[in-house]
């Protein structure tokens, strides 16, 4: 193997949970193989690929990324400077350059494209952070890989979420608008005209987006036909494989594909991937191309994270209300991150009580109301969302430039234990593709104290302090020094 900047050593073991969502998706207690992480099965691995040089120069990218790309087999791999140097065709640059005016390729799409879109096209697991342009490889690896004159399914792309679905549909068919390429979503977009697999005509769309449950359902009543599938995308991958996520669905997709098309290629993208899925991924994902970035470097240095000591739940709503809303009014979207949904509802009311305009996403919502609430949010017709953990992931809202953690995110089994993966995606969520951002984490007592040293301690970053909850001059300088006010 052939490793870039091989200064990246794989996170602890830490098992994953993600959000109180309410789905119906099955779950695996299955126990983790015992493999290394990087290991692949060919006996015998050459290493061109990506040379260091091609990395640099040409990306004027705000975070100075440090990524290790792993290759195997002798297939050369070149970095792309520009969209054609894909040699893409010209109704997908059209979609690009002018539906959604990219410039060049992100760090991450000019390394990890090449590894997509050039044959044999291997599998690829890519672990990049929020906010770098991960979205866009996979679609344009989809698109890129259909034959227009087919009317059959070619592409899958597996989510955990229907927001997530119906995102990437979203930004599927910008940028394939002029390809002249079908897709569909396969989970329910409008509930009230929704028809089940079993009662609706086989799907002809060539790319299908869904969540496990919906694309299982769809293969297993015969509707949802694999036989011509070249790419099978999962994202949010870690969560897909997890043992608390969709394994058990996500890993009988991938069974029933590769069972009837031997030489379909496999996508894993992700912001985080824990050891124990690292080596899950290992085992069940042969001969593939690795690319991961430095566990430090997806602390995402361009958002400004800070810590506010309060002494009681009140003084939490009021920094709320009178220091960051009052002063962030006119500098974006926010969103408040809970952990449950009891901590949403009461907090949404003592909002509201206090004459703020405020929404609340959370899993045991209808999916018409949840699907209502994120399309006003996105629309810009609400400034703020209260949200569980439904919306930490994958969640692409440019304008959200503030994100308050009312309550740090905590492993089930273990609530003395950060939940660092959730930390992370849920700070993603400010300050997307560079822009900046500020995140303020409300602590309550020694218990939450506890949790954010060991936040620190565990990206190696210091989180400052505000120096006092009820002055509205520290939260001033707060937002001067992410670059807000």
């Amino acid at each position: 193997m052939a490793e870039l900047k091989s200064n990246s050593a794989p996170p602890a073991e830490r098992k994953l949970y993600w959000a109180d969502e309410a789905e119906e998706e099955a779950t695996s207690k299955s126990a983790p193989p015992k493999l290394s992480w990087g290991e692949v099965a060919a006996s015998s691995v050459d290493a061109l690929s990506i040379r260091e040089t091609e990395f640099n120069g040409f990306l004027d990218e705000p975070e100075a990324l440090n990524i290790k790309a792993v290759t195997t087999g002798d297939t050369p791999y070149t970095s792309a400077s520009t969209f054609e140097d894909l040699k893409l065709t010209p109704a997908l640059l059209k979609g690009l350059y002018t539906d959604l005016k990219f410039q060049h390729p992100s760090k991450i799409q000019a390394i990890s494209l090449p590894m997509i879109l050039t044959p044999p096209y291997k599998n690829l697991v890519a672990q990049a952070h929020n906010g770098s342009g991960k979205t866009t490889c996979f679609v344009l690896g989809m698109l890129s890989r259909v034959d227009p004159n087919l009317k059959a399914p070619q592409a899958i792309c597996i989510c955990p979420t229907r927001e997530l679905a119906i995102q990437n549909l979203e930004v599927l068919r910008k940028m394939g608008k002029h390809t002249g390429i079908t897709s569909e979503c396969a989970v329910p977009m409008d509930s009230t005209n929704y028809m089940s697999f079993a009662k609706r005509p086989p799907v002809t769309a060539q790319i299908v987006i869904g969540t496990p449950g919906t694309i299982k359902k769809g293969i297993s009543a015969k509707k949802l036909s694999v036989g011509s599938v070249k790419i099978l995308v999962f994202d949010e991958a870690d969560h897909m494989l997890a043992e608390d996520g969709f394994k058990d669905d996500s890993l009988r997709i991938m069974k029933d594909i590769q069972r009837i098309s031997a030489h379909c290629q496999v996508l894993l993208f992700s912001a985080t991937f824990n050891q124990i899925v690292k080596n899950f991924v290992s085992r069940v994902i042969n001969d593939h191309n690795q690319l991961f970035v430095k566990k430090e470097e997806l602390s995402l240095e361009s958002v400004k994270q800070y810590k506010v000591d309060c002494p009681d739940e009140l003084s939490k709503v009021m920094v709320i209300k009178d220091r960051i809303l009052e002063l962030g009014e006119n500098l974006g979207q926010t969103i408040i991150f809970v952990r449950t949904r009891h901590s949403a509802s009461t907090l949404h009311k003592s909002l509201v009580e206090l004459g703020y305009e405020v929404t609340t996403i959370q899993g045991a919502l209808k999916q018409e109301d949840r699907d209502k609430i994120v399309k006003e949010f996105k629309d810009g017709l609400t400034q703020v969302l209260i949200s569980t953990d439904l919306l930490a992931r994958g969640f692409d809202q440019q304008q959200v430039n503030l994100v308050i953690n009312y309550e740090l995110p905590v492993k089930h089994e273990n609530h003395s234990e950060p939940d660092y993966e959730v930390y992370l995606h849920r700070i993603g969520r400010a300050g997307r593709f560079g822009r900046k951002g500020a995140v303020f984490n409300l602590l309550m007592g020694g218990r939450d104290e506890m949790l954010m040293e060991k936040i620190e301690r565990h990206f190696n970053s210091h989180i400052a302090q505000v120096a006092a909850w009820n002055n509205a001059e520290d939260f001033k300088g707060a937002l001067k020094a992410a670059g807000l006010l």
